[in-house]
């Protein structure tokens, strides 16, 4: 007698990754999306304010079909393909939910001015973000103090808008960094817009600008781009990578700690093919196209991930278990993501936060594998899931008042310390009600 065959599911893989300031999503086989990290804002998607050490699922966009995850500083997106549908949570203040108000939200609500639009790519900065349409179209939303949502003025947007530059020229990708922009059109130009002040806009000054301007790359057709805080990096379509911007921590790769007011080509990589890019607060990341990974700039807490803890101003090859090659890469902040060409997936750098997903709040300064990810792990086996919780709930509204406690820097000029955050954001406004210098009670 004849046996029938029963059909088999296909193993549960890792689709992409994403990560921000101090946490970090991926995105799953089935359209399951999970997050852990640093959940102060309700940056995880949740409905609390908790940290979580491993991945977590979220529950409210379950059966959502996502395709797409994008991680801001302490803000998510995520897209849904088959109801064209985009969503955000976590911090809000700025607009940078898109949702009309600044109110953060704990769990994922839709973006009403996005709904049944045909959304190809979004992008997240510090405090802004963009998102690029199937026929070209480009919107952005969020704080735009210098300009960086490209409409031509300083005002922040609570919803998404048009930048209107590009009607007429057809966008490919975009990019954001903390508080500027990025994008390249379909015949390979890069554009540039935003906070300029160490040339990361590659336009040859410090200027900034809120409107989109064409930067000149060598003569060459771009085909992608991505920011960090304050650089930017491109690649060529021949797999040449251009950097520009801050170089403090050797961050654009050329050997020194210059800044580079246009962009300038990293001598270290030109036997490179390069196929994709990552810029995180002070550290960039290339893949090449047989999957070597290279890492360099910031390095205090191992986020380059080459076994040390020193800043590196060239290329330094990551190298990964059994000579692993990786298939994607994802900066965030302090710490680094990558999946492996045999769906592994690792992570290095900080930790404090649990955003490395390895259960624990150690830094590390080489990969380390993340068992419920991976194949050669538990994949799924333990991830932990949220409560599922109702979708018109976890709004909450906070002050300025109530999330910083503004005091002096060394020149007098105000700043303020954001919950646990252990560098000093630059508040440019804050409400009158705010005591000129309170100090933190941390």
């Amino acid at each position: 007698m004849m046996m029938s065959e029963e059909a088999t599911d296909p193993p549960p893989r890792v689709l992409l990754i994403s990560a921000g300031a101090n946490h970090s999503v991926a995105l799953l086989s089935g359209g399951v999306v999970c997050s852990w990290g640093r959940g102060e804002d309700g940056q995880l998607g949740h409905g609390d304010t908790d940290d979580r050490l491993l991945p977590t699922k979220v529950s409210a966009l379950e059966g959502q079909d996502i395709v797409s995850i994008t991680c801001g500083a302490d803000h998510t997106v995520a897209h849904s393909v088959s109801g064209n549908a985009v969503y955000s949570w976590g911090w809000g203040d700025f607009g940078r939910l898109g949702h009309g108000d600044p109110s953060d939200l704990l769990i994922p609500h839709p973006i009403r001015a996005l709904q049944g639009l045909k959304v190809k790519q979004i992008a997240c900065g510090d405090s802004h973000c963009l998102a690029l349409t199937n026929n070209g179209d480009l919107l952005s939303w969020g704080r735009n103090q210098n300009g960086q949502l490209g409409l031509g003025t300083e005002n922040d947007s609570l919803v998404p808008q048009q930048v209107q530059k590009f009607q007429g020229v057809a966008i490919k990708m975009v990019a954001a960094g903390a508080e500027h922009s990025a994008a390249i059109s379909e015949d390979g130009v890069l554009y540039a817009w935003g906070w300029g002040r160490y040339g990361n806009l590659g336009l040859g000054d410090r200027n900034d600008r809120s409107i989109p301007e064409r930067v000149t790359v060598d003569g060459s057709k771009m085909i992608m781009v991505a920011c960090g805080w304050r650089h930017t990096i491109c690649v060529s379509s021949g797999g040449a990578v251009y950097t520009s911007g801050w170089s403090k921590y050797g961050q654009l790769g050329h050997g020194d700690f210059e800044d580079c007011l246009v962009p300038c080509r990293i001598q270290a990589l030109n036997k490179m093919f390069i196929s994709q890019v990552s810029g995180g607060w002070r550290h960039t990341m290339a893949l090449t196209s047989n999957g070597l990974l290279f890492g360099w700039g910031w390095n205090k807490f191992g986020q380059v991930g080459v076994g040390h803890n020193f800043d590196c101003s060239c290329p330094m090859r990551v190298n990964f278990p059994q000579e692993q090659r990786v298939s994607e890469v994802a900066c965030g902040w302090r710490h680094t993501i990558a999946v492996t060409q045999s769906g592994n997936v690792y992570s290095w750098g900080r930790g404090a936060n649990g955003q490395l997903g390895h259960g624990q709040t150690i830094d590390r300064n080489f990969p380390m594998i993340i068992e419920a990810l991976s194949f050669e792990g538990s994949f799924g086996q333990h991830m932990e899931e949220s409560s599922n919780v109702c979708p018109s709930s976890g709004k909450v509204p906070l002050s300025v008042s109530q999330k910083y406690a503004v005091v002096p820097d060394e020149n007098g000029k105000r700043k303020a310390i954001k919950g646990g955050m252990e560098e000093r954001v630059e508040v440019d406004e804050v409400e009158a009600n705010v005591p000129q210098f309170t100090h933190s009670s941390q």
